[in-house]
């Protein structure tokens, strides 16, 4: 049954969360490339001094905006509330409200944002999170990420991407574990975030009681925890990148540190093309394309972020340079 404690009229909000490289953003694009006729606004939550996020996002007439350097869950819910307050005055111009959240964020107090502030709680509603999962990483994430686990156990609706890289078996493998966590979530199987948009938003599927069995103090809690062993690091350059050096560096740099690479993901300025080129990683598996034109004006600067473990800055830094043109 549905949360009813939110009348009829309000904005209805949808939480998109999912670990590190699961296809969040892939899925998000999704939503908003497709023609169902309606206009989102998007809050986009990274984790690091460099935001490459919004880059990410398809080129649409939606209104995004980026809160870097911080978790959606911490140091920057007051931007939230402020960002959600402000869109209400906008109300007119948008069908709904999607946040994306860092990888790393347990989506538990980015929900109970909804219910704690008032002007938000009055003017809002949940209407689901919707968790991805990456099909061939989780049984590792779930060993080493309690976020994971989190990610998983608050979601109404669950997105298991990436179904392509498994065996059967592994995938229902995979399945049986979610199941172990979340017995009430409804899941579609994706390759590349695949689902239908009438599968994932308009849902009304957040219920406040199944949320409250799993979390009795959810209401009133604000402690959570994180995994202090993962860092970001990123990294920018102005000169152009030569594409063959940058290919040669960052393979052998994933094939011998990949492990410990969670996510990496940058857009870069390649010499003699005029179109950004967006690289993305997870563990050792690379992608990567060219996603539109710089504008007209803009600034031409590489970045690159490192999520991960046991990285080195000074060599990160030295090897991402040492791929500009001289």
């Amino acid at each position: 049954m549905a949360d009813t404690l939110n009348p009829p009229g309000q904005v209805p909000v949808t939480v998109l969360t999912g670990y590190l490289g699961a296809g969040k953003t892939t899925l998000l694009n999704r939503i908003l490339s497709e023609n169902h006729g309606r206009k989102y606004a998007v809050v986009i939550n990274e984790f690091g001094e460099l935001g490459v996020d919004n880059d990410l996002v398809v080129d649409t007439d939606e209104e995004v905006f980026e809160m870097n350097n911080g978790c959606i869950c911490c140091t920057v819910r007051g931007d939230l509330i402020r960002i959600v307050n402000g869109l209400m005055k906008r109300r007119d111009k948008f069908d709904g409200i999607i946040i994306e959240t860092t990888g790393l964020a347990n989506p538990a107090p980015v929900a109970q944002t909804f219910f704690v502030d008032d002007t938000v709680k009055e003017k809002t509603r949940l209407d689901a999170i919707i968790t991805v999962v990456d099909a061939k990483h989780l049984p590792q994430r779930l060993i080493d990420s309690a976020e994971a686990e989190e990610q998983i156990a608050f979601a109404d609706v669950i997105v298991l991407n990436k179904v392509d890289l498994v065996s059967p078996d592994e995938l229902a493998e995979v399945e049986a574990q979610i199941r172990r966590i979340n017995k009430y979530a409804k899941i579609h199987h994706a390759t590349k975030g695949n689902v239908s948009i009438t599968e994932l938003l308009d849902q009304g599927a957040f219920d406040l009681n199944r949320v409250l069995v799993h979390a009795p103090d959810f209401l009133t809690s604000d402690e959570h925890e994180h995994n202090d062993e993962i860092r970001s690091m990123s990294f920018e350059a102005e000169q152009p990148i030569d594409a063959e050096r940058f290919n040669a560096w960052i393979g052998a740099l994933l094939a011998e540190k990949g492990g410990d690479m969670l996510r990496t993901k940058g857009i870069l300025s390649y010499e003699g093309d005029d179109r950004r080129f967006a690289f993305q990683a997870v563990h050792m598996m690379a992608d990567g394309d060219f996603i539109g034109p710089w504008k007209d004006g803009e600034k031409r600067v590489s970045r690159i972020v490192f999520i991960g473990r046991n990285l080195n800055r000074p060599q990160l830094r030295r090897g991402f340079e040492s791929c500009q043109v001289a």
